[in-house]
């Protein structure tokens, strides 16, 4: 096999410009603004998991924190429907690009800290220094603090793009065996071919879990702060 491991993951291109921009803004499509009184059956079912979700995320959340409510559910809502939008043949995910997640990680995380030093001075202040703590050690657990504060959305980033690129790559790893095994061992293939599909059907799971934990991290963030 000539073909690339890492060709799918490549910015696609159209006469030399780069479409990532319209790949990000077509999900958008699927979520139609609803112009009726009495939705249809497809809708309903939108805005039941979108009320189901926002109902168990925003539960921990007072008032100000309930004011994110719009941005989490469109987070999800566009790193869900992005995550299954790039298990289509020959389509491109961009949140297997780290530079796309830390620029959704990078300012969502910065506007809960600036929330946090902003509302709650003193307790985000108190959190570079947990009480009781010997005075010693109060340089070294500053500046552990600190980059552990730092560190938070590369974590989200990286999370979110090693858990998509390793599906993506399994996918095409298990695919290009089991079609390579046609000629050698039909029996061999099939079985690969199975577990192919279970593969499938498990990162569709891990499409929707990874919007889901990425947006739930977001949120705890969130709370944390406000």
């Amino acid at each position: 096999m000539n073909e690339n491991l890492f060709a799918s993951f490549t910015t696609p291109t159209m006469m030399g410009l780069p479409i990532v921009i319209l790949i990000i803004m077509f999900p958008s499509i699927l979520f139609p603004s609803p112009s009726r009184l009495i939705n249809n059956r497809l809708i309903s079912l939108q805005q039941w998991l979108v009320q189901l979700t926002s109902k168990q995320m925003l539960t921990i959340h007072n008032h100000k924190g309930q004011t994110w409510a719009l941005m989490l559910m469109s987070l999800i809502l566009f790193i869900g429907s992005t995550n299954l939008l790039g298990l289509l043949p020959h389509s491109f995910t961009p949140t297997t690009q780290l530079s796309m997640n830390l620029g959704m990680a990078i300012p969502l995380w910065a506007g809960t800290v600036i929330t946090g030093f902003r509302h709650k001075t003193k307790a985000s202040l108190a959190h570079f220094l947990p009480q009781g703590t010997p005075v010693p050690l109060i340089p070294m657990l500053v500046i552990i603090e600190t980059i552990s504060l730092f560190i938070q959305p590369m974590a989200l980033a990286v999370r979110l793009t090693a858990n998509i690129t390793a599906g993506h790559l399994l996918m095409h790893l298990i695919g290009g065996a089991a079609l390579a095994l046609m000629n050698i061992s039909t029996s061999i293939a099939l079985i690969t071919f199975i577990i192919l599909i279970l593969l499938t059907v498990l990162e569709f799971a891990v499409a929707l879990i990874q919007a889901y934990v990425f947006t739930l991290l977001v949120s705890l963030y969130l709370h944390d702060n406000t």
